[in-house]
């Protein structure tokens, strides 16, 4: 007898009925009395548990006792239509096979745990119903992307984790080094000296693979990066990790235009994947967490994107009336309160935000013929502001040199060749994965989103 997965059984459970059927999985919770007892069973394939039901003229109390929330058993027995309410089918069990015992002091016991408390026990949270349920979403949400982007014609191109060069330009980098920190070599001028160090030169860890995708766009026309990226930065918000994975798609001969199309194509193709096929999941999250995440994630499929200009949002904001927290002026760079105003309250639809002030984006970004604004794009979401930034890219050779050159940046050349031989337009977007997956399961904090987070002062497991 083949072993089945408890969401293999529920879904062809009227083909099983009286059939033997052969379940492994973790106790939920048990109860019953002197007469019957009754197991919620749960494998991690599904939300949804499988009962199974215990005769205790067939089974001793000695045969059970082992049976406690958080152990793990192997259940073989008839599947038959449930004579009782909260399931269609259960399992009446004719062998039963222990393999581990939780003792009383297991910590998820059925009872309501915190999400301060679960990331303290990061490595049993995914056994609760919420972090299966993300998880499965998670899952289902990464194999959409790999899916959008193949069926499109794109290539999956691997950046580089070790990088000695700081796309953001933000300095806040994890250094990668071999030199002994208790005795660093130095040069004559006072300054660490990495000659000696591994690579010959200062190395970090990537917050970006952007500008490696460049290279790769420049050679096979589309590519996109799916990876993990680090950032330094000491920021304990709900919406930042130090460890997290981004999207970067970047296609040669797109303008702006096609940049914002893809991207509106791809998000809302990501959002309907979990929505067919995660429904079991979103909607625990709905009923558990956030009453209105099914309800703003068909918003999100079901509307057309505004597109607008920086200058035209910040006049919206100006003329708005509400007083921000942060008082709004054409040239900063929008709070996270303005950018849900846009889509909230003014528009009602999700926006794509584009012209920049050039100060306040990347030195790669395409300058408009008005030299003060760039060709930018960020996609904005209700609850949670943006969640995609882009870019037309500066395919200009002399433009692009003259951005670094103000900006002091080092080491480009490799960078700037693109430029030099051959160049093209070209464009592309980010997407922080865990954004997405915060966005789409509703989820408060973005800890609660990756299996094992990194923030300051977090390193554990």
């Amino acid at each position: 007898m083949k072993k089945k997965t408890i969401k293999e059984i529920l879904k062809d459970s009227e083909g099983l009925v009286g059939k033997e059927i052969d379940v492994k999985g973790w106790v939920r919770t048990r109860r019953g009395n002197k007469n019957v007892q009754f197991v919620a069973l749960n494998d991690g394939s599904t939300i949804n548990n499988l009962q199974i039901v215990f005769d205790l003229s067939k089974f001793s109390e000695e045969e059970l006792k082992s049976i406690t929330t958080g152990s793990s058993i192997h259940v073989k027995g008839e599947l038959v239509a449930s004579q009782g309410a909260g399931q269609s089918v259960e399992v009446l069990a004719r062998e039963l096979e222990i393999y581990g015992t939780a003792p009383a002091d297991y910590p998820l016991q059925k009872k309501g745990h915190t999400m301060e408390f679960l990331r303290e026990k990061a490595h049993l949270r995914p056994r609760t119903n919420t972090f299966g349920a993300v998880l499965r979403i998670r899952h289902a949400l990464a194999y959409a992307i790999h899916k959008f982007f193949n069926d499109k014609g794109f290539f999956y191109f691997h950046t580089p984790l070790i990088t000695a060069s700081d796309c953001e330009g933000a300095g806040a980098q994890f250094q990668v080094t071999t030199l002994p920190l208790n005795e660093l070599p130095k040069t004559e001028e006072g300054a660490i000296d990495y000659s000696k160090d591994f690579f010959g030169k200062m190395a970090s860890l990537t917050v970006s693979g952007q500008l490696e995708g460049e290279l790769g766009a420049t050679a096979l026309g589309q590519i996109y990066t799916f990876g993990p990226t680090f950032r330094a930065e000491n920021s304990n918000t709900p919406r930042h990790l130090s460890e997290f994975w981004m999207i970067e798609p970047e296609m040669a001969f797109y303008e702006i235009e096609d940049n914002m199309d893809l991207a509106e194509e791809f998000i809302k193709y990501c959002v309907s994947y979990v929505l067919e096929h995660c429904y079991d999941d979103i909607k625990f999250l709905n009923d558990h967490f956030d009453h209105d995440l099914i309800e703003r994630l068909k918003f999100v499929v079901d509307n057309d994107f505004v597109r607008l200009s920086y200058t035209d949002g910040v006049k919206i904001l100006e003329d708005s009336g509400k007083k921000f927290e942060f008082p709004v002026s054409w040239g900063i760079d929008l709070a996270s309160e303005h950018e849900r105003y846009l889509v909230e309250e003014h528009f009602k639809k999700p926006v794509i935000l584009t012209d920049y002030p050039k100060e306040i984006k990347a030195f790669y970004m395409k300058l408009n013929d008005d030299g003060k604004t760039v060709r930018a794009m960020d996609v904005l979401f209700p609850k949670i502001g943006e969640i995609i930034g882009g870019s037309q890219r500066e395919e200009n050779y002399e433009k692009l040199m003259a951005r670094i050159d103000a900006l002091g940046l080092e080491g480009m050349e490799w960078y700037l060749d693109t430029r030099k031989y051959g160049t093209v337009p070209h464009s592309g977007f980010g997407l922080g994965f865990e954004r997405l997956v915060q966005f789409v399961t509703g989820m408060q904090n973005i800890r609660d989103v990756i299996p094992f987070p990194r923030y300051p002062k977090a390193c554990e497991y």
